[in-house]
């Protein structure tokens, strides 16, 4: 049984809220996924060749919050967390575990990157813009990438944890 609350999202919500609540569907999604497998299971490949394993998609999720609310919405000069000697603007960082990694550690410093992207949002407009690539990206656009890039690798942990432990839904 999950611990992880996942609310479903509303149905008639307004823009804002449906972006905001798929966001946090996807999140709540991938902290199921994880919920009930120890750390050894947590690090574990999910098949040759692929190195992709759960505590690396977490990882790598608190590294793209980081980088897309911290570094491209709000202009923050917010270093690389799980490879410190990446490139600032790289944002495919934290998919290679350190051999001290654990999910016990990387668990609060993704939560704590999704509190502030949170926060980093609740005074913006989905049409306020910042820098990036030389042009401007929406706040709408934004959001609209995250719920992609969750769900993607939603799907990824989906085939790890079948591959894992035979689970499935949830």
């Amino acid at each position: 049984m999950s611990t992880t609350e996942r609310a479903m999202p509303s149905l008639d919500a307004d823009e804002r809220a449906s972006l905001e609540s798929w966001l946090d569907f996807y999140r709540a999604t991938l902290a199921r996924k994880c919920e009930g497998l120890d750390e050894s299971r947590l690090r574990q490949a999910s098949v040759a060749p692929s190195p992709l394993t759960l505590l690396g998609l977490v990882q790598h999720m608190a590294e793209v919050e980081r980088n897309w609310f911290r570094r491209v919405l709000a202009q923050e000069d917010a270093p690389p967390i799980f490879t410190p000697d990446a490139d600032p603007e790289a944002t495919d960082g934290g998919f290679d575990l350190a051999e001290g990694a654990t999910y016990a550690a990387a668990l609060p410093i993704w939560q704590a990157e999704i509190g502030r992207a949170r926060e980093n949002c609740a005074a913006r407009a989905l049409d306020d813009t910042s820098p990036f690539m030389g042009g401007q990206v929406t706040l709408r656009w934004i959001y609209t990438h995250m719920i992609a890039e969750y769900a993607r690798h939603c799907g990824h942990a989906d085939l790890i944890r079948e591959r894992i432990d035979g689970s499935t839904g949830f």
